[in-house]
């Protein structure tokens, strides 16, 4: 049988024995940060999350919705720590997932509206992102999934991605019912070059 192929390759013919339940998802991050205040800052103030709890010191919990945590964020081994240099093994990003397309759009312009930059924003077939990095240096990825039935398809039927220019206009549109729109200045500034992704 063929593999499918991508711009990441291809599709393995060989898979786990016994798979992990389908179920199964990624519950919640826990980051090592260098100031709890300036983490705040950034994923409260910045994305918009909830805390849960904090000291206000070395720990804090915060969530969407509710849930107990989604992200945690602590200083027990890295108070006013430095990145790991360029060429070191780690976390490349944690990726947030919003739930409509109007959501990510909502998103964007939370980070204009705090002059927040993007490093990258991407179509990638089954879903559109934008790519910066927090406080620290954290990769983040903030995203939306296309419906399953609108991803693209190899010609063996599988799933298959690519990356593209993510079309802003369109992204922004999702807002224009009553709710404001950034300037397009402020939105000129944060276009990337899509040549570097």
């Amino acid at each position: 049988m063929a593999t499918a192929q991508s711009q990441y390759g291809t599709k393995p013919e060989t898979q786990a024995e016994k798979p992990i339940p389908a179920g199964v998802r990624i519950g919640h991050v826990h980051l090592k940060v260098s100031n709890i205040e300036k983490a705040l800052g950034f994923y409260r103030d910045v994305l918009g999350f909830e805390v849960v709890i904090t000291d206000n010191q070395s720990v804090a919990f915060l969530s969407a919705g509710g849930y107990h945590h989604h992200i945690g964020l602590n200083t027990w081994e890295s108070a006013n720590g430095k990145p790991p240099p360029p060429g070191s093994t780690g976390l490349y990003h944690t990726a947030i997932l919003y739930p409509t397309r109007k959501d990510l759009a909502r998103a964007l312009e939370r980070l204009m509206e705090h002059n927040w930059p993007l490093d990258g924003a991407s179509d990638h077939g089954v879903s559109e992102a934008l790519y910066l990095h927090d406080q620290d240096h954290n990769g983040i990825e903030l995203y939306w999934d296309r419906p399953r039935d609108a991803w693209p398809k190899a010609s063996d039927g599988s799933t298959t991605m690519y990356t593209r220019q993510l079309d802003f206009d369109s992204l922004m549109a999702e807002l224009k019912d009553g709710e404001a729109v950034a300037g397009d200045e402020r939105l000129a500034a944060n276009r990337l070059d899509q040549q570097k992704l």
